[in-house]
């Protein structure tokens, strides 16, 4: 199995900063493709950024020019720079991985991570 254990989340003010981290743990070799999605009650869950492995790039509209994905892929972890944060920003943000190589096969499998909470509020 694969676990992914987000942090970082928190209270903020509108116009500030907050970094997030996931870590994937298990039996990995190679994971193609992290990111990190958001979700508030009543709507759907959100792309905000996806980052593959080879370092091609996805950004949801409302946070682009904002927020910076990156990755150390030998940890396993991805990143979540999050700038000028706005009220509108207020979610859950849960962190994804796909495209997983383990121990002799290849598992297509998307993965979640429990969420952290990220509550922009003056």
């Amino acid at each position: 199995q694969v676990q992914l254990v987000e942090s970082g989340g928190g209270l903020v003010q509108p116009g500030g900063s907050l970094r997030l981290s996931c870590a994937a743990s298990g039996s990995i070799l190679q994971i193609n493709v992290m990111g990190w999605y958001r979700q508030v009650p009543g709507k759907e869950r959100e792309l905000v950024a996806v980052l593959s492995r080879v370092g091609t790039t996805n950004y949801g509209d409302s946070v682009k020019g904002r927020f910076t994905i990156a990755s150390d892929n030998a940890k396993n972890s991805v990143y979540l720079q999050m700038n000028s944060l706005k009220s509108d920003d207020t979610a859950v943000y849960y962190c994804y991985a796909a495209g997983i190589w383990k121990d002799g096969y290849f598992d297509e499998k998307a993965y979640w991570g429990d969420g952290t909470l990220v509550t922009v509020s003056s």
